[in-house]
């Protein structure tokens, strides 16, 4: 006898997944493929997205996303959730010995994941004292209050909250040994009252030609330069950091002037440090000494006389003002222990080979080494770097095609007595 629901039954009709369900499973596979041997998954369905839109891969591996190793997994799922907001997404994959080989966090709209350390195939936490080779940058709501949340929580303040022209950050070290730079919106009538300890508060572009340069510079950047035919000196109008231009100079750079808490004690350690130190001298805007350091770069150290001046609006430079110093020395090791002692610099690694980026200080700058003599290359931010090539190119100068960083559109240029430079239309 035949069933009778034989005749009802519809054809089996090979149909597509849906779209999410798939990725998550594939994701999900892909993971347990990769775990160390032994490992289990477990069970518990991953959640679906909170959004019918995500706007990441549901996986959490689109892009470049951190992977963190911890000495005690468990414990660190809970101080992330509690003291930089994040989310568990999912649910951990637990090894038979106990320990966590992998588990995600949402976070600030992206994904960190992390696991119990694995020394056996090199996967090792931080060890305490000796730093980490990685800074993890997220944006918050309020600085002040996560790094309150995530001191209260035992992490430790590497640098506190400050207002910079990239916004207001601070840097905090979690207690697994990660480093976290945390970073939000200054207040939007924020200004810099004046200079900070170590910062540039004076700056002084060198040529052989002042007269040329006040010309060039004046074509390419629209600078209003006070004539002096007394001297050398050309002193530019409305710049922050002040800036003047200086003649009769053979070596084409640019002498930066640092402020200072103490004049006396800073110049009692440069000489310290094997540098080169004059006599402090009053002038009119402060205290100021000469300077040289131990592989013969010129520099400057100011106290200003009132405390410092104004510094301008705490989101960025303007169009013609200093944006970044690039410092070419010989030796960075002898220069970072060089600065580090003199001005209090800190530094970490750049993007390029021994280069090094200088924390905290405004105009932001950084360091490299393998240069025969120790030069500074400034850049100028302007509102229109096509714009600027073409007016450098006009006046004299060369200037390479407009190329895209990720932080702006740059040109590296000379001007017309071959001295270096760089512009920068900025985000």
């Amino acid at each position: 006898m035949h069933d009778p629901f034989d005749a009802l039954r519809a054809p089996v009709e090979p149909v597509e997944p849906d779209a999410n369900f798939a990725a998550r499973l594939r994701a999900r596979l892909e993971r347990a493929l990769d775990l160390p041997e032994g490992a289990h998954m477990p069970r518990t369905a991953v959640p679906e997205p909170t959004s019918p839109n995500p706007t990441h891969s549901d996986s959490g591996t689109a892009g470049v996303v951190p992977y963190l190793a911890v000495g005690d997994a468990r414990r660190a799922l809970a101080w992330y959730a509690d003291a930089l907001g994040a989310r568990l997404r999912g649910e951990p994959i637990v090894m038979p010995d106990g320990r966590v080989g992998h588990a995600e966090l949402e976070l600030a709209g992206g994904v960190v994941m992390l696991a119990d350390e694995h020394p056996g195939i090199g996967f090792t936490a931080p060890v305490e004292g000796e730093g980490t080779a990685v800074t993890l940058h997220v944006t918050v709501s309020d600085v002040d209050e996560r790094v309150r949340r995530v001191v209260e929580a035992g992490g430790h303040l590497d640098r506190p909250p400050a207002d910079n022209p990239y916004g207001r950050n601070a840097v905090v070290v979690d207690p697994f040994g990660h480093r976290w730079l945390l970073s939000g919106t200054p207040t939007p009538t924020a200004t810099r009252s004046g200079p900070g300890h170590g910062e540039v508060s004076y700056a002084s572009l060198w040529r052989p030609d002042v007269e040329a340069a006040a010309a060039f510079y004046a074509a390419v950047l629209g600078w209003r330069v006070l004539e002096d035919r007394g001297s050398q000196g050309r002193q530019v109008e409305g710049l922050e950091p002040r800036l003047s231009l200086w003649g009769g100079q053979a070596q084409r750079t640019t002498l930066l002037c640092f402020a200072v808490d103490d004049i006396g004690a800073a110049v009692e350690r440069v000489r310290a440090a094997g540098g080169e130190a004059g006599d402090p001298r009053r002038e009119p805007y402060g205290v100021v000494a000469d300077c040289l350091d131990d592989q013969g770069l010129r520099f400057s150290l100011s106290q200003a006389a009132d405390g410092g001046g104004r510094r301008g609006p705490a989101f960025g430079p303007g169009h013609g003002e200093l944006a970044y110093l690039s410092i070419g020395v010989p030796d960075t090791g002898r220069a970072r222990t060089f600065f580090g002692h003199v001005l209090g610099w800190r530094f970490t690694p750049g993007r390029v080979e021994d280069g090094w980026n200088v924390e905290g200080v405004w105009p932001l700058a950084g360091m490299h080494g393998g240069a025969e003599v120790a030069v500074v290359v400034p850049m100028f931010a302007v509102d229109n770097v096509a714009t600027a090539v073409e007016a450098v190119r006009a006046a004299g100068g060369t200037a390479t095609d407009p190329e895209r960083m990720p932080y702006g559109i740059t040109a590296d240029c000379t001007d017309d007595q071959g001295g270096a430079f760089h512009l920068g239309q900025l985000h």
